[in-house]
């Protein structure tokens, strides 16, 4: 990590900053407040005639939403406000717990067509799978330092390790969760050390795996037919996509109206989950969409960077891993709805329906918050006083440690 010079007390003002926001990062606290308000207005005008038709009462999908956004706020103010060297004593039980939640859910669902859920839908693993995975990477790389790029002490473990949580989730079966983690291993595999062949062997590896399963599944020959027709013709694409993309259409510029789409009556399959995207644009218009694609790229810059400014590898590699699940989910979502890559069920972070997947958001950018706690200083709004390096030693790529601001702190 590169330092720039700079004086290294802290900057006039910042103190009162801190009060403010508990030493949490103030834009990415604005840009996380904006995402939930903007996703709970939309559940709400999504989920009505769901709602009605499920529950003969108009608004309990929103009540719910409500109820899951509680536990996710006390799950993130508690991951916030946690030391993060808890994590080094908690990251391997959680991931055996992990484990054995995505075996159970295999197990009581036996003969079910999908084995995704306990209680009814209520409980997701795959969706807490992400983040747990995220935290036992970080801290299992941050513990193999230099040695990680060695095959028999890193690449192969970590080819188990996503082997294993990544099997057991197409198992179930559910394969945007699976390319998911295995997307998200790769770049802190790529950012914590490794080569690039090994990067690039990950890579082909992983893709050729996907278009295996592709071929030999029925539901993957469907999806990848209608998205490869769909290109070409419209007509051909899959009725999801569809009335997602009449739904855009219609929306135009400035949309229908807060609450007048017509495709969440009956014609967009889940409005309230996975086409809550295509509300958005039906009812707020390109503007609207724009919006929250300007929103989740905003919370992309603040997350890496208040990961390029943490001093401890293993902040790096969480805070580099939560901001990329993240803003990836929403980017696949977005990019499914428009009809620019085969169909996946993951859901757009903060927006769609959904306990498990919104408290796991939340608890991960309590995470994210807590990290940039850690260094408040040099996430003044006035500027940064370091930037992310990358050394090179035997000809690999590996993220520095802040070591030259923590000598220049010892010696002052």
């Amino acid at each position: 990590m590169k330092v720039n010079d700079g004086p290294t007390a802290p900057i006039q003002g910042s103190s009162s900053r801190r009060r403010l926001t508990l030493g949490y990062d103030p834009w990415l606290l604005v840009l996380i407040a904006a995402l939930v308000a903007f996703g709970l207005v939309m559940v709400y005008s999504a989920s009505w005639d769901v709602s009605w038709r499920l529950y003969k009462d108009p608004n309990a999908i929103f009540r719910l939403q409500v109820r899951h956004l509680g536990v996710g706020l006390i799950a993130m103010i508690i991951a916030s406000l946690s030391p993060i060297d808890w994590l080094r004593r908690f990251a391997l039980p959680l991931i055996l717990i992990t484990i054995g939640t995505l075996l159970a859910v295999l197990i009581v669902n036996v003969g079910a067509e999908h084995r995704r859920a306990f209680l009814g839908g209520s409980v997701q693993p795959s969706e807490m799978a992400k983040l747990a995975l995220i935290i036992y990477l970080a801290v299992w790389m941050e513990s193999k330092d230099e040695r990680l790029s060695d095959m028999g002490y890193g690449f192969w473990p970590l080819i188990m390790i996503i082997g294993v949580i990544g099997g057991l989730i197409l198992l179930q079966p559910d394969l945007s969760a699976g390319l998911t983690i295995g997307l998200v291993a790769v770049m802190m595999f790529y950012l914590a050390g490794a080569r690039i062949w090994q990067v690039g062997v990950m890579a082909f590896g992983g893709g050729s795996f996907a278009l295996l399963l592709v071929r030999l599944t029925q539901t993957g020959q469907e999806r990848w037919k209608e998205y490869v027709g769909g290109l070409v013709d419209l007509e051909e694409a899959s009725y999801h996509v569809q009335q997602s993309l009449q739904a855009f259409y219609s929306g135009g510029v400035l949309g229908q109206g807060l609450g007048a789409s017509r495709g969440k009556f009956g014609l967009l399959p889940a409005p309230h989950t996975d086409s809550i995207y295509a509300v958005v644009g039906e009812e707020l218009g390109l503007i609207g969409a724009l919006l929250a694609l300007l929103l989740f790229s905003l919370f992309l810059w603040r997350g890496f960077r208040v990961a390029m400014v943490s001093p401890h590898r293993v902040e790096v590699l969480l805070a580099s891993g939560i901001t990329f699940w993240i803003g990836m989910e929403a980017m696949i979502n977005m990019s499914v709805l428009l009809g620019l890559l085969p169909f996946a069920g993951n859901a757009l972070p903060f927006f769609s329906y959904g306990g498990s997947s919104l408290v796991t958001t939340l608890t991960g950018v309590g995470l994210l918050l807590n990290i940039s706690r850690r260094a408040p200083e040099v996430l003044d709004l006035r500027g940064s006083v370091a930037t992310l390096g990358f050394g090179r030693r035997n000809g690999r790529r590996r993220v520095s440690r802040l070591s030259g601001r923590r000598r220049t702190r010892q010696e002052g």
